[in-house]
């Protein structure tokens, strides 16, 4: 791309110009460079470009101890000055950028000028022959307006921001006086500007008071006709008031004669509740007696029932706890076949012990699983590599399925909850040899199916309506869980509640 500054492609593949007589006396150092041998004026040059880049360089050594800036660059140019040497980077070769900057010269040029500003400031102020390197393009792309510079002879129109720039890194005699002269030309800028903004501003706040003048004139307005509107409204209230207040005496009145004959009707039908309530407190003394009869009755009937149903109720309830505790304790298998049963996943090897649950993690207590394992005949589906990566991710495969699996047999005997732990088994021949707790079932994916496939399988074949738990951080798994109607949850709940076990 083209710089706003640079009269040269600068987008990575532009090659410093060769040393001229007279001008710069830079010597060709990048990658296009022909070796010696081959032509005798180029055996000359080298030594030629050494001895004016040394002149250059002591006569720029010489003018850096002579004028130095009282303050810091100007803004504006400080960013045009990095912005140059940032394009310039990543022209040059490696060789002849400054060591601190080598890092940054693979950077896109926005993202190098960004990033290493402060070390392209700090080198152009320090390395003489890197800011002769910067300054070289622009002695082809603007050559009028540096010779000016250098000649300090500014046209008045030129911008002092691209002057200030030019005498910073060509440094002719009295180029910091150039660099002030910019500072207070942006300094005078900037005063004109809020000198126009605060113009600007007054005469807003002037339209905005005329305005507010009229909007109060045509409020006062409209107040002084609400007014009138009140007054004539108070008079047409206080007419109506009147005639209420006739009305309502000659209410009275007719209200006192009506009392009167309430209060005489009163007593009458006193006096005909009290009577009718001795009549009633005696036909409820007969409806009691009759009602303690019948319950009698009944009670007798239903003691010569009781006494056989309680029996029988016993004698099943034993047989029942009976044949739940033989079941646990041989871990014999379910007549009905389970959905997740019937999806197809390589099971691992069985052995004969028992795993040991697992050691605590955590002492926070996951209020959510806890709920959700009280869901009745809730199937609890685990992302293995996925909860044990996140909680003992340092551990082998084999000891980190066995810790889980350690885990989820607890949990399992604990909530009497359907566990199914999945393993991605892709990169395996084979299942390895596992010791399923009692109430897990293991399962790994089958060749060219992952994990997450492998889940999805196992929440699409329960039926509609059953509490399906998938643990998982994974963030497809869990959207995948919930769009198959199942509650995804976080690894670290369950590792937390492992911990709790």
């Amino acid at each position: 791309m083209r710089s706003p500054w640079l009269g040269a492609d600068c987008s990575g593949r532009h090659s410093p110009p060769a040393a001229q007589p007279g001008r710069s006396g830079i010597i060709d150092s990048g990658p296009e460079a022909i070796p010696g041998g081959e032509d005798p004026a180029e055996e000359a040059r080298p030594a030629e470009a050494g001895r004016a880049g040394a002149r250059i360089g002591a006569h720029g050594e010489g003018e850096a101890h002579r004028e130095k800036l009282g303050r810091p660059l100007p803004e504006a140019v400080r960013q045009a000055v990095v912005e140059i040497a940032a394009e310039v980077i990543g022209a040059l070769p490696l060789d002849d950028v400054p060591p601190p900057l080598r890092r940054f010269a693979r950077f896109e040029r926005r993202k190098r000028a960004k990033l290493a500003g402060q070390h392209i400031a700090a080198a152009l102020e320090k390395d003489a022959a890197f800011r002769r390197r910067v300054a070289e393009p622009l002695r082809d792309g603007q050559a009028d307006l540096v010779e000016a510079v250098e000649g300090r002879n500014v046209p008045p129109a030129a911008d002092p921001v691209r002057v200030a720039v030019l005498a910073y890194l060509l440094r002719p005699e009295g180029w910091t006086g150039l660099v002030e002269s910019a500072r207070e030309e942006l300094e005078r800028s900037a005063t004109a500007s809020e000198e126009e903004a605060a113009e600007r501003r007054v005469a807003a706040l002037k339209a905005e008071l005329a305005a507010a003048r009229t909007a109060r004139a045509a409020e006062v307005d409209r107040l002084r006709a609400e007014l009138r509107d009140s007054k004539a409204e108070v008079a047409d209230l206080r007419r109506k008031l009147h005639e209420a207040r006739t009305r309502f005496r000659a209410a009275e009145e007719r209200a006192g004669a009506a009392a009167a004959e309430a209060e005489r009707a009163l007593a009458e039908a006193r006096e005909s509740t009290a009577a009718s309530e001795k009549e009633l407190r005696k036909l409820r003394a007969r409806a009691a007696q009759a009602e303690a009869a019948a319950e009698a009755a009944k009670r007798a009937a239903r003691e010569g029932r009781n006494v056989e149903d309680v029996r029988l109720r016993m004698l099943l309830d034993t047989l029942v706890d009976a044949a739940q505790g033989v079941r646990r304790e041989l871990a014999l298998p379910s007549t009905i076949e389970r959905p997740a049963d019937a999806v197809g996943g390589l099971e691992p090897d069985r052995q004969a012990h028992r795993a040991l649950p697992g050691r605590a993690l955590s002492d926070s207590d996951p209020q959510l699983l806890d709920r959700l394992l009280t869901l009745p005949r809730v199937h609890l589906v685990v992302d293995g590599y996925n909860v044990t990566k996140t909680g003992y991710g340092e551990l082998p495969l084999s000891d980190q399925r066995t810790r889980l699996l350690s885990g989820l047999g607890g949990l399992a005997a604990q909530t009497r909850a359907e566990v199914t732990c999945v393993f991605d088994g892709a990169e395996l021949d084979a299942p390895v040899a596992i010791a399923a707790p009692r109430g897990v079932r293991v399962l790994f994916s089958r060749p060219g199916q992952t994990a997450d496939e492998l889940i999805g399988e196992l929440v699409r074949a329960e039926p509609q309506g059953r509490a399906v738990v998938v643990v998982s951080s994974d963030r497809e798994v869990a959207d995948a869980a919930r769009r198959a109607n199942a509650r995804p949850c976080p690894s670290t709940l369950l590792l937390r509640r492992l911990g709790r076990s």
